[in-house]
C-alpha cells in the first residue's frame, strides 16, 4: 500500500476528473459507487452503455431486475447493494415481505429468478434444465439479461467491498426511518 496517499473512495466534486466532467451531473456523480469508480475515468465512461442496458433497458423489466439485483446483493454480502435496492424495490411497489423473502427461498417467479442467481454463484453457469425453465418464463433475452445483471452487479459489489464504499446518506436516512424488518 502506498503510504500517505489519499484512500480510494468516492471523489468529491473538487477532485472530479476533467475527462469525465460531463458524467458528474448524471449517473456517475449521483452515487458513491460511481464516484468511487471515477478514480478510473476510462472505466467509468465505458461503464455508461452497459449500465444503461442493465439498469434501465433490460428485457427483464424493472421488477424482475430488482429481484435479481437484490439476490445478487445477498449473495455478495453487499450491504450497499442491498440497501440501495431495497429502496428501489420499495419505489417499484415491492412489499417488505417480498423483499425479505428474496433473502431466502421465495415462491413463484421470484423463486425461479433467485435460483438462477444462485446457480451463477454456486455453479458459475446456468444449468440447462434451469436455463430452459427460465427461458420459458422470461425469454431468451431475459436469461441473457439475468446473467449480465449478476455479472454487472458482481463487479460493482466487488468494488464496493474492496473500497468499503459508504452507503449514500439518503438511503441510510430512508432505511433508518423505515427499516426493512418492519411489517
Amino acid at each position: 500500500m502506498t503510504t500517505g496517499a489519499r484512500p480510494i473512495g468516492p471523489l468529491p466534486d473538487a477532485l472530479w476528473p476533467a475527462e469525465i466532467d460531463d458524467l458528474r451531473d448524471g449517473y456517475a456523480g449521483a452515487l458513491n459507487v460511481y464516484r468511487t469508480m471515477a478514480n478510473h475515468p476510462a472505466l467509468t465512461r465505458a461503464w455508461a452503455n452497459l449500465r444503461q442496458h442493465v439498469v434501465k433497458d433490460t428485457s427483464l423489466g424493472l421488477e424482475r431486475s430488482e429481484v435479481v439485483i437484490l439476490r445478487t446483493g445477498v449473495r455478495l454480502e453487499s450491504d450497499y447493494e442491498w440497501a440501495h435496492h431495497v429502496s428501489r424495490a420499495r419505489a417499484l411497489g415491492f412489499s417488505d415481505a417480498r423483499i425479505r423473502a428474496i433473502r431466502g427461498t421465495p415462491e413463484g417467479e421470484d423463486g425461479l429468478l433467485v435460483r438462477g442467481v444462485d446457480a451463477m454463484f454456486d455453479q458459475h453457469q446456468m444449468p440447462l434444465a434451469l436455463e430452459a425453465e427460465l427461458r420459458d418464463a422470461i425469454g431468451t433475452h431475459g436469461v441473457f439479461d439475468l446473467i449480465a445483471t449478476v455479472g454487472f452487479y458482481s463487479v460493482l459489489g466487488t468494488i464496493l467491498k474492496t473500497y468499503d464504499v459508504p452507503i449514500d446518506d439518503a438511503i441510510v436516512a430512508e432505511l433508518q426511518a423505515a427499516p426493512i424488518d418492519q411489517a
